[in-house]
């Protein structure tokens, strides 16, 4: 197996802020190749881990690739990445293999989590139906970002989204473009915000 690589120098690493008080383990989840390590590596403000290698023929007919995929290599165990959200509070990601093969990670990635991202290809909507199923099993909240893709064939609203994949009324369902910082950001502040949310639910029921 190859070593992790990243796309950043090492020069880009970013100290833990001295007032942070808070981590929280968010876990990326979804189908193969629609842009989980993409959206680690963009918000992560350190050099992100990843533990990907080249795709090989020995993958032929196992892992299938969006024919409109430039993709040419994959995520074999996880990827980490870190961010801030502000002084106070950093997520810690780890961005899960996408392949059915990998999948018995994913029970692993999942303890200790308190949150998670599903990402959703419009392409692909059934590659997501597995990772809501196993996030609802744990019992872990998650939310659903959308991975709007350059040139994407077919526009589908939220609400026709919403319905595909019959998730409930209360779960966030937002747009993003894993690539862009600001983007991925956005969609973990939903995620944070939505475990507070829960979080007041259960105080005023308690």
């Amino acid at each position: 197996m190859g070593s992790a690589t990243s796309e950043l120098p090492p020069a880009s690493r970013t100290p833990l802020r001295d007032t942070a008080e808070s981590g929280l383990k968010i876990v990326v989840v979804g189908g193969f190749g629609v842009g989980k390590t993409t959206l680690v590596r963009s918000v992560s403000e350190i050099r992100p881990l990843n533990t990907e290698e080249v795709m090989t023929e020995a993958g032929e007919g196992v892992d299938r690739i969006p024919v409109s995929s430039a993709k040419n290599t994959t995520t074999v165990a996880f990827d980490f990445g870190r961010i801030s959200l502000n002084e106070r509070l950093v997520l810690y990601l780890f961005g899960a293999p996408g392949q059915k093969r990998f999948w018995f990670l994913w029970d692993r990635l999942f303890s200790g989590t308190l949150g998670a991202v599903v990402l959703v290809d419009t392409r692909r909507m059934e590659d997501s139906w597995y990772a809501i199923d196993r996030l609802e099993h744990h019992k872990t909240p998650f939310v659903v970002a959308v991975n709007r893709f350059d040139g994407d064939h077919a526009y589908h609203s939220l609400e026709e989204i919403r319905t595909a994949l019959a998730l409930p009324a209360h779960v966030p369902l937002i747009d993003c473009d894993a690539r862009v910082r600001s983007s991925g950001k956005d969609v973990l502040i939903a995620l944070v915000d939505h475990l507070h949310h829960l979080a007041r639910e259960r105080e005023l029921t308690a």
